[in-house]
Parts: C-alpha cells; structure tokens; sequence
C-alpha cells in the first residue's frame, strides 16, 4: 500500500513540476494573443481593378507562407486607364471596395493597416500616349485613398519586371520555397526548387524563373536574398502581348490585309456564325496599334465577320511574334533573351482561365503542346450556336478563346520554348491554398519589409523549441511515471498474494 501511495505521490510531483515550469515560461508574456495584423493592396490591370485584403499573425510576420487572402473583391467596370478622359471618376470607382475593407478590417486596426495601389501595363500604356492624364488619374485615385482611415502609402505605375517579379516572389512565398520551419521549429532551406511565374494580363505577359545560366542582357537579371539566400531571377514583361492588346492587334492585322478596308472584314480566329460591327478608333485606341493606323477616319465602322478555320487562325496570330531576329546566344521572341526554361512553372490570371476553360466547357485535357493545339483548333472549328450552348454565362468573352487558347499555345511552345518534357512542368493555378497568385501580395511583402534579406532571427525559434522540448518532456516523464506506477502496483499486489 505504501509503495502504491508513493507511485501516486510521484506522479503527481512530477506533474506539477512541468506543469510550474511551463506556466514559468508562458509567464514571460502576460499580455494574451497578439491577433492579427492586415494589408490591403488594389491591383489596377489594364481590364479591371481588383482589391486584396490580407491577414497575418501579429508575432509571425516575418515567417514565409503565413500571409493569407483574408477577403477580395472585384472593383465594377474597367480598370483606371480607362478614365483617361474624366480622371475623378476613376478614383470613385473604387469607393465600393474600399468600403468593403472598411468592415474586413477591424475598426481598430484601420490606422494601422498598409494600403497600397500598383497599377500596371494599362497605366503603362497610357503612360506612354499621354503621360499628363496618366498623372491625373493616378492623383484621383490617390485622393480617393488618402481619404479612407487606412495608412495609405501610396499609388504608382509598377514596372513590367516589377510586375514578373513579384508575381514570382507571391507563387514561392505561399508554396513555402523559400524558407521554412522544421518541425522543432528550426528555420530550414527546402530542398525543392523554387517555382517559375507566368503572367498573362490584359495588356502584357510576365515570364520569370530562377536559372543558374549567364543572363546575357542586363535587363532581364533581378539579384535577390530573401531569407538569407541569394537568387539570380530572369525576368522579362512583354508589352502589348496581355489578353486584350492582343485581340487588338489581331483585329489591326485583319485590317490590314483586307483590301481598301472592305465593309465586311473576316477573322479565322472568330467561330462561324458570330459577327460584331466596330468603329476603327476601338481597334487604334492604344499605343500597340497606333502605328498600323489606317488612313481612314477613325470613325468608319467595319463588321467582323467570323469564319472559324484554326490553321489560318494560327498563322494570323504567329504574325503577332517575331521569331527572326536575336542578338543573343537564344531568344524568346522579338529579339529577347531567355535561358532555357528550366524546373517547375506556375501560369496564373488569363494562363489559368484558358485552359480552365479548354477542361471545363471543352471536356479536354491539357498534358502536352499538342494537346493545347488540338484543343485551340477544336474550339476555333466551334460554331457560335454550339458555343453558346456549352457556355451561355460566358457569352462576352466565347468569341476569343479560340484566338486566345492559339496565342497561349504559341506563345509557350515557339516562344517561352517550353517542349514535351519541359511542359507538363506547366501548373495552371488561379491560386495557392485560399489565396490568388498575382503580384500584389509580393508587392506588399516587399515594401512592408515582410521578408528580410538576412535569415530570421533564432530568438522565437528557440522560444518555440523549449515548449517542443518541454512538452515531449512531459510526455516522455508521464508514460515512465506510469509504466513505474503500473510495476510497482503489480509487485504490491504479489506480495499481498
């Protein structure tokens, strides 16, 4: 029986010695959980605004993967450069975001919440034909901004490498590719690569991906250390290749092939059955155009006549690329430097919804080159009627995934080189986790010092790794307690036996 008492004693003792020493150590903060901090970043695309409102731990900042999309939304109508003309009305645009943010944030957290606007290749086409309404606009959507209780920090034009490199910052940050915590909670490298990025937007693309090549143009190198690892980044922005500029030009080589800008103009890239009257000034509005301009008043109005044959469509889109000329050892197009693609890609924004569509309204899948061709062709062969049927909610943009899913097949495969072993390395992904890809949460991450170049700090690792020690401590002291107490009560029972 004394024995049987001494093992209860034991344990107990035991208990309340780690029990003591972890209420020690948790005594050291008094103050509670530290809650969450949050960002909001507005996305200005050429097409349309979209607004990210982000989330983080308080004590984890610093700590890769841990900003997530806390709520997004989708500004109304078309993005800031379209009110070149009347300035104020592109900051009101976005009054119904803003004060959507207004009730996603905490209202004591609002003083102290970053808000930032990037605009990109729309702002920088118009940028680029009139730099005064650029400035404009770029002042009344700041006005609108400073306006709101938040910390606003600023609207500016991002550059195109910009742009692809944060995009490629936002993919690696949220798969956990740069750094991350070991299960004791020591900061480990992973040993998988990081991720290349591709961007398709509306009025240019993005290609970026680490590479241990020479960078043989300047221009195209970004230097990183992030985490206290250095990274050597090719990065390149294409202007005047996004999704709508595209569709443009496309419109602009019609124009002129056909003779004496005929009344009715076809397009291959069109499905059969689908025609759409439209002045010249909607197809020579943009600097991607302007030097194809025609002699006629902007004014005339053709119509465009859909004829549905992909092989023409094809060619006609191959004419958008200059596959000729290079200055360099290798080149994508247009006379630009690329290494060789090389490790794990992930395309994002229209790269996603091309093929998404291609899966999902089209029922084929996309493994190799060859299957994004076939699906390009089977889609240009479609008729307007059978499209409509497959699709009716998408009716505004059914007209151009034929042209769209060609550029995207020539676009990877001629130009970005990608073959049948380098592109099922391809991942078409809208997001990582519940949070979108895109350039606005690198872009926050950097100007918000959320990843600092040398590795983090070992004092909150240590922290953490005495509560994994202790704890496994307890663990390990409590089954011996009880494997002794589980003893010493058989031997008790013996004896009195």
């Amino acid at each position: 029986m004394a024995r049987r008492i001494a093992a209860v004693l034991l344990l107990l003792a035991l208990g309340c010695l780690l029990g003591i020493l972890l209420l020690c150590l948790g005594s050291g903060d008094t103050r509670g959980p530290p809650g969450f901090k949050y960002g909001i970043v507005l996305d200005a695309g050429s097409s349309h605004t979209a607004m990210f409102v982000y989330k983080w731990p308080a004590d984890k900042e610093n700590d890769t993967g841990v900003v997530g999309e806390h709520s997004m939304c989708d500004v109304e109508g078309p993005g800031i450069s379209s009110y070149s003309s009347s300035p104020p009305t592109a900051g009101t645009s976005l009054v119904h975001c803003l004060n959507q943010a207004l009730r996603d944030v905490p209202k004591e957290k609002h003083a102290g919440t970053p808000l930032y606007l990037g605009a990109t290749a729309g702002m920088r086409l118009l940028n680029i034909a009139d730099p005064q309404a650029s400035d404009a606009v770029l002042r009344a959507v700041a006005a609108t901004l400073r306006s709101y209780p938040f910390d606003f920090r600023g609207a500016k034009i991002l550059s195109g490498e910009e742009e692809g490199v944060f995009g490629w910052v936002t993919a690696n940050y949220l798969l956990e590719n740069f750094i991350k915590r070991g299960w004791l909670g020591e900061w480990i490298q992973p040993q998988k690569k990081t991720l290349g990025a591709m961007d398709f937007g509306g009025a240019s693309t993005q290609i970026t991906f680490e590479t241990r090549d020479t960078i043989e143009d300047p221009r195209n190198e970004v230097m990183l250390k992030l985490y206290g690892q250095a990274y050597k980044v090719y990065t390149h922005s294409f202007l005047c290749y996004g999704r709508d500029q595209v569709l443009k030009r496309l419109l602009s080589k019609l124009l002129q092939q056909a003779q004496s800008y005929q009344a009715n103009v076809p397009h291959p890239c069109w499905p059969t059955g689908y025609h759409k009257s439209l002045s010249l000034s909607s197809v020579y509005d943009s600097p991607c155009t302007e030097k194809e301009r025609p002699g006629l008043a902007l004014d005339t109005t053709v119509t465009v006549v859909g004829t549905g044959n992909g092989s023409l469509c094809a060619l006609l889109v191959s004419k958008l690329f200059d596959f000729t000329t290079c200055s360099f050892s290798h080149c994508s197009f247009d006379g630009i430097f690329q290494p060789e693609v090389s490790g794990n890609f992930i395309a994002f924004s229209a790269f996603f919804y091309t093929v998404d569509f291609i899966q999902t309204v089209m029922g084929k899948a996309v493994h190799l080159p060859s299957d994004l061709k076939d699906a390009a062709e089977t889609i240009c062969a479609t008729s307007w009627s059978e499209l409509l049927q497959k699709a009716p909610k998408l009716e505004k943009r059914l007209p151009d995934y034929c042209p769209i899913s060609m550029f995207v097949y020539l676009l990877t495969t001629k130009g970005y080189n990608f073959n049948n072993h380098s592109f099922p390395n391809i991942a078409f992904q809208k997001k990582a986790g519940e949070t979108s890809i895109g350039w606005a949460l690198g872009y926050m991450l950097n100007l918000t010092n959320m990843i600092p170049a040398e590795k983090p700090s070992s004092h909150k690792t240590m922290l953490y790794n005495y509560w994994v020690i202790l704890i496994l401590l307890f663990v390990v002291t409590a089954l011996m307690s009880l494997v002794t107490a589980v003893c010493l009560l058989r031997r008790s029972k013996s004896s009195t036996i």
